[in-house]
């Protein structure tokens, strides 16, 4: 955000202004398609956010990045099929993205859309690398919807483990991915 924008509101007024009128030259950039995307994603607006990921990787194809981020929006909307070819692109740009957390959400949509083979497949050698409990709890949701309750117990209570260890602001990130595993460990039989 540049820095003559110090109130976020202003800044996303400022760009968001362009977005109803005819563009000029200097506004229809790839990079301010992206920064409005962004900021309808931060907001809670996946469809606008879509779009705009639309907007700026029709200017643009070569980064992975609007992919990556078009991919997040589809599967808040749980447009699964979508989500999957643009995170397959950027998976195969670069398998590491985000700290192998593409990977797992290409796992996690190859799940949502009933390709179980290569879900089961791109968990596993996912989980061996990353850490996220993100991709932990999604693949113990994914466990558990294939009838491996054990497993996906297992991987649950891996969530819960990290618990103890982590500094407080570590603990608050994590939040959210706690109460979820605990949900999800009460949804299991035992």
């Amino acid at each position: 955000m540049p820095a003559c924008f110090v109130n976020r509101s202003r800044f996303f007024r400022a760009v968001a202004g362009f977005a109803n009128s005819k563009p000029s030259f200097s506004t229809t950039s790839a990079g301010n398609f992206e920064e409005l995307a962004d900021l309808y994603f931060e907001e809670g607006k996946y469809q606008r956010s879509r779009d705009y990921y639309d907007k700026a990787i029709s200017s643009r194809t070569d980064s992975p990045d609007p992919f990556y981020r078009r991919g997040l929006a589809e599967i808040e909307l749980h447009d699964f099929p979508a989500a999957v070819s643009d995170l397959e692109r950027v998976v195969q740009k670069d398998p590491k993205y985000d700290f192998y957390r593409a990977a797992g959400l290409l796992a996690h949509a190859y799940a949502k859309t009933g390709n179980a083979e290569k879900a089961n497949t791109l968990f596993r050698q996912t989980v061996q690398i990353s850490t996220l409990s993100e991709t932990y709890l999604n693949y113990a949701s994914f466990l558990a919807e294939q009838g491996r309750t054990a497993e996906a117990r297992e991987w649950s209570q891996r969530i819960l483990a990290k618990k103890p260890t982590l500094p407080g602001y570590l603990k608050r990130r994590e939040r959210p991915w706690f109460r979820k595993a605990k949900g999800l460990l009460k949804q299991l039989p035992a």
